[in-house]
C-alpha cells in the first residue's frame, strides 16, 4: 500500500564542506577537504577528519546549561530554518509541532574533559552538567530553543539515528500525533569516538576510498543538519521509508546483504515506485571492505548497474548518528537542483573488480529521474533506506 508522501520545509546543514546549502553544494563538485584536518590518536597516529572549522554560534544565556558543541551545531543548522519553524508554531500551535533528533555521541567530549579535570585534581569545566551528554540532550535543547511543546526525543541507533528519525518523524505526522516535526540530528568529533574505531581497526590511513580495491577503512566527521517536515505540500518530500534488523554480528554487516536489500525494497515499495524510477541512490558507502562488499551486492541486486550511485563520505566524513541527516540534505539539494550528482571520490579510483558493478559516478552529472534513494547502515545490522523525490511524482 502506498504511504502518503511527507514534505520538507526548509533545509539547515552544516559539515566539513560548508556552514549552509550554498557552500554544501559547492564542495559536493569539489575535492575533499579530509586531506587538510586530522586529529592525534592515543598513540600519536594523525587521521584524517572531516571538520567542521566555522566559527560556532553561542546559545542564548537562558539555554547555556545545553551548551555543548554538539548542540552548536544544531543551533548553526536551526538558525538556517528558523523562519520555517515560526511558521509553522504560528499555524500549528506550540503543542503541535514535535522534534525528533537523531545523534550517537551528543555531548560526550563535554563528559570526556570533565573526566580528565576531575581525575587531574581540578574542579569540573565551568558550565559543564551531567544531563549535556545524555542521548537525549539534542531533543531537549531544540524544544527549549524552539519553544516547540509536542513529542520531543532522540534517537540513538549508532550511524542509523537521524535517518530513523525520519521514520519516526513519519509515524508521528501520519497518526495525527503531530503536524510539524523538525527533524535532525548531530554528532561531534571527539577523542572517544575516533580511539574506539581506532580499536576496531575500522580508521583508513588518509583519506576513505569507498567501493575501490585499496579501501582501507573510514573517516570520522562532524556535522549537523535539521529540517521541517509536515504534511503540507512542498517541492521535495519523503515519499517512502525501508528499515530492517540484520542482527548478524554487533559491528559487522551480515555479507549477504539480504537486509540491507530489504530496506531499500520497503522503501520502493512504500511509495509504489520501481527501481528504474530511482535517479540516484547514496551509498552508504563508507569504505570498509566489508560494508562495501555487502552494500555493492544488495544494490546491484535491486538495481543492476543502471541506477547512478556514489558515496560522499569522502567529502563529509561518516558523520555517524548525523549521516542519515546529512545525506537526506544532499538528497534536497539535488531535488532542488541546487548541486550535481557528486562523482564517486577519488576521480581516478580504481573499482574493485571483486564487488557487484554498481554504476558509481565517475564525474558529476545532472538528477536525470527526480527520485534519490539514501541508504544508512549502523552497528547489529541496522539498516534504513530513505526515498526523497522532487513532486509531483508521477
Amino acid at each position: 500500500m502506498k504511504v502518503p508522501p511527507c514534505y520538507i520545509h526548509g533545509m539547515g546543514m552544516i559539515n566539513a564542506l560548508g556552514a549552509n546549502a550554498t557552500e554544501v553544494a559547492s564542495g559536493l563538485a569539489g575535492a575533499s577537504p579530509l586531506a587538510g584536518h586530522a586529529l592525534t590518536l592515543h598513540d600519536g597516529r594523525r587521521v584524517c577528519v572531516g571538520a567542521v572549522t566555522d566559527a560556532l554560534p553561542a546559545l542564548p544565556a537562558a539555554l547555556m546549561r545545553h551548551s555543548t558543541r554538539n548542540n552548536r551545531l544544531l543551533l548553526a543548522a536551526l538558525r538556517q530554518i528558523e523562519g520555517e519553524i515560526a511558521a509553522a508554531i504560528a499555524r500549528f500551535g506550540a503543542e503541535r509541532v514535535a522534534v525528533v533528533m537523531g545523534t550517537s555521541t551528543s555531548g560526550i567530549d563535554e563528559g570526556t574533559m570533565a573526566l580528565a579535570a576531575v581525575q587531574g585534581g581540578e574542579p569540573l569545566p565551568a558550565g559543564y552538567a551531567y544531563p549535556q551528554q545524555e542521548l537525549g540532550a539534542p531533543a531537549h535543547f531544540v524544544s527549549a530553543l524552539t519553544g516547540c511543546l509536542g513529542p520531543a526525543y532522540t534517537v540513538s541507533t549508532a550511524c542509523s539515528s537521524s535517518a530513523r528519525a525520519f521514520i519516526s518523524a513519519q509515524h508521528l505526522l501520519l497518526s495525527g500525533l503531530a503536524d510539524a516535526v523538525i527533524v535532525g540530528g548531530a554528532d561531534t568529533l571527539c577523542g572517544l569516538t575516533l580511539n574506539g574505531f581506532y580499536s576496531l581497526e575500522s580508521l583508513a590511513a588518509g583519506i576513505c576510498t569507498p567501493f575501490a580495491a585499496q579501501r582501507d577503512g573510514i573517516n570520522i566527521g562532524e556535522a549537523a543538519a535539521v529540517c521541517l517536515l509536515t504534511r503540507e505540500p512542498a517541492a521535495v518530500a519523503l515519499i517512502g521509508v525501508g528499515e530492517s534488523s540484520d542482527a548478524y554480528h554487533i559491528s559487522a554487516p551480515d555479507p549477504t546483504g539480504n537486509g540491507a536489500a530489504a530496506a531499500m525494497q520497503m522503501a520502493l515499495q512504500q511509495a509504489q515506485m520501481a527501481a528504474a524510477d530511482v535517479g540516484y541512490i547514496n551509498l552508504h558507502g563508507t569504505g570498509t571492505r566489508l560494508n562495501d562488499a555487502m552494500e555493492a551486492k544488495a544494490v546491484y541486486r535491486l538495481f543492476g548497474d543502471r541506477v547512478p550511485c556514489s558515496s560522499t563520505k569522502p567529502l563529509t566524513g561518516h558523520t555517524l548518528g548525523a549521516a542519515g541527516i546529512t545525506e537526506a540534505a544532499i538528497a534536497w539539494l539535488l531535488l532542488t537542483g541546487q548541486a550535481l550528482l557528486p562523482a564517486q571520490w577519488p576521480p581516478a579510483m580504481q573499482r574493485d573488480p571483486q564487488l557487484e558493478p554498481v554504476n558509481l559516478l565517475a564525474q558529476g552529472q545532472p538528477l536525470l529521474r527526480p527520485a534519490v534513494l539514501s541508504n544508512s547502515f549502523a552497528f547489529g545490522g541496522n539498516n534504513v533506506s530513505l526515498l526523497f523525490a522532487r513532486e509531483p511524482v508521477a
